[in-house]
């Protein structure tokens, strides 16, 4: 593994692991602050402890989140430094607000946890909700400054030299919007099946039914968010690809020559050299009308650009094709929970019904990281779009592939203690938050 490798290996594993926890930042704590809201409506002690246990999750996750996120900002110095030393001044605010949320979040989580029967009921709920709106808008300015590498703005390039450099432009560049959106949207998605998907199993084991049913509908409720909204907020970003990366959009279908009434291709197994996708479907002229809002739209190919600036075509095809597929089953999932929730409410005990939303657990986080890699692996070969390539920011230095190897040791160890810590989490529903159970001890269920 050479040094170059090694390091895009490390950012891809670094940035792989935080995404997750970026997520469930953006995400959980909202479903927390629904099942606050519904204590203090209802009075229900079920939701008081649902509460209770999912604010503890938020709390691992957020710890684990907090040490992967400080891990990549030291990587971006120190395995690229010549991108930040020229990107730094450019993007660097959205960084900066970024850090502004996380200290915000921590504090307001720190309120919420330890707040129980001493804080005024609202101020406490309004604490938790507080978590939420700060995790989202620290995930939404992390991709404001990934966007800016997709969409440059806010400066002029003059023989090699960055000059009139404007933060507010840079943070707001054409691509923040699109993928923002789309991030919000998958990161409800992915985060609501996966907590619906391990409440469901909990229910097929027959453990506390009554709290992980309420979890479990509660999580669904988001996750039909993300379901929805994810074809909308997709059609957006796939528009403002075509506009801003042409190339990456022709990667993404492994899409050759440039036409009008270009066909979505389906499947397939892309051949670079003779320009061909073997063994796919395609649906005639719906790639030009996802791409451009008409049906006979021109789609420019792969082959109007230099060999030398094109893609993995292969991999990012093969990641657009996986986020599509779990994408469009997730969206069926969704109408079927509805079907289920208002006209057949039988199916809600069924095990066939809960045992397909636990083998889902994993579809949303399938899809979201398959779609960065369609936007990372897609950049390529630029690490900012148009203005300096990936090869020309990595550090001189030798020896990456052993902090590779480094780096991967301390993920693989986290995610075995993260494990852990939840697993005990949930084996501890019993006796710290159903009241319903008959091993429940009111004494140590404290904050």
């Amino acid at each position: 593994m050479d040094d170059f490798i090694a390091a895009r290996s490390q950012m891809a594993l670094s940035l792989g692991f935080h995404i997750i926890f970026a997520c469930v930042g953006m995400v959980m704590p909202f479903l927390m602050a629904y099942s606050h809201w519904k204590y203090l409506k209802t009075g229900s002690e079920i939701y008081k402890g649902l509460t209770k246990a999912w604010s503890k999750g938020v709390a691992i996750l957020f710890a684990t989140g907090a040490v992967s996120g400080t891990m990549l900002s030291f990587e971006l110095g120190l395995l690229w430094p010549k991108f930040m030393e020229h990107a730094g001044p450019i993007f660097g605010m959205p960084f900066s607000l970024e850090g502004t949320a996380f200290f915000i979040e921590a504090i307001a989580l720190g309120f919420f946890l330890y707040g129980w029967d001493r804080l005024n009921k609202w101020f406490h709920w309004v604490c938790g909700l507080i978590v939420g709106i700060s995790g989202l808008a620290s995930g939404i300015l992390v991709v404001a400054a990934n966007a800016w590498m997709n969409s440059p703005s806010g400066f002029d390039f003059v023989n090699g030299e960055y000059i009139n450099i404007d933060p507010i432009k840079a943070m707001f560049n054409e691509a923040w919007f699109p993928q923002a959106l789309h991030m919000t949207v998958a990161a409800f998605c992915a985060t609501g099946f996966a907590v619906a998907g391990v409440h469901a199993y909990l229910i097929l084991k027959k453990k506390n039914v009554e709290f992980h049913t309420k979890a479990f509908r509660i999580a669904m409720g988001f996750a039909l968010i993300g379901a929805f909204g994810a074809p909308l907020s997709g059609d957006i970003a796939a528009k403002s690809v075509t506009k801003r990366q042409p190339i990456k959009l022709a990667a993404m279908e492994a899409h050759f020559e440039t036409e009008k009434g270009a066909a979505f291709v389906l499947g397939g197994i892309p051949d670079e050299k003779t320009g061909e996708v073997k063994y796919s479907v395609k649906v005639p002229k719906v790639l030009s009308f996802l791409a451009t809002g008409e049906f006979n739209g021109e789609v420019k190919g792969l082959n109007d650009f230099s060999r030398d600036l094109w893609p993995p075509v292969a991999v990012v095809h093969y990641a657009f094709q996986i986020m599509i597929f779990f994408g469009v089953v997730m969206m069926f999932m969704g109408g079927l929970y509805l079907f289920a929730l208002y006209k057949k409410k039988e199916w809600m005990t069924k095990k066939w019904f809960l045992k397909m939303f636990f083998i889902a657990t994993p579809f949303g986080y399938i899809a979201l990281e398959s779609g960065w890699t369609v936007t990372e692996v897609g950049r390529q070969p630029w690490i900012i779009y148009g203005v300096m390539k990936t090869i020309d920011a990595v550090t001189p230095m030798p020896g990456i592939q052993y902090s590779f190897y480094f780096f991967t040791f301390i993920f693989v160890t986290l995610a075995m203690i993260l494990a852990f810590l939840l697993s005990r989490q949930i084996k501890m529903v019993p006796k710290l938050y159903d009241p319903t159970d008959p091993n429940y001890s009111p004494k140590t269920n404290k904050s």
